[in-house]
């Protein structure tokens, strides 16, 4: 995966043309990573936020976008669809 694609951040500043997403399945263990707003379009991506809406709706525990899967999937999705 290329280096700027995928940015683990722990602070709170989201560079501009990102989004942060919390990651995980157990919401006190998930993960904030900032990824590119171009990834919200992608069909792959798109997929994890429809799996988001119908466990979330709008209300996301985590303050930010909430993605309900492991990180290690998270990751290797990113990693071989949103190159």
């Amino acid at each position: 995966m290329k280096g700027k694609s995928l940015i683990h951040h722990h602070h709170c500043s989201v560079p501009k043309g990102h989004v942060a997403v919390y990651v995980g399945e157990v919401e006190m263990m998930m993960k904030r990573f900032v990824v590119p707003i171009s990834y919200l379009s992608h069909p792959t991506f798109q997929d994890l936020l429809r799996k988001a809406e119908e466990e979330f709706g709008f209300d996301h525990p985590m303050g930010g976008l909430t993605i309900p899967c492991r990180e290690d999937a998270f990751i290797d999705l990113l990693a071989s669809h949103l190159q």
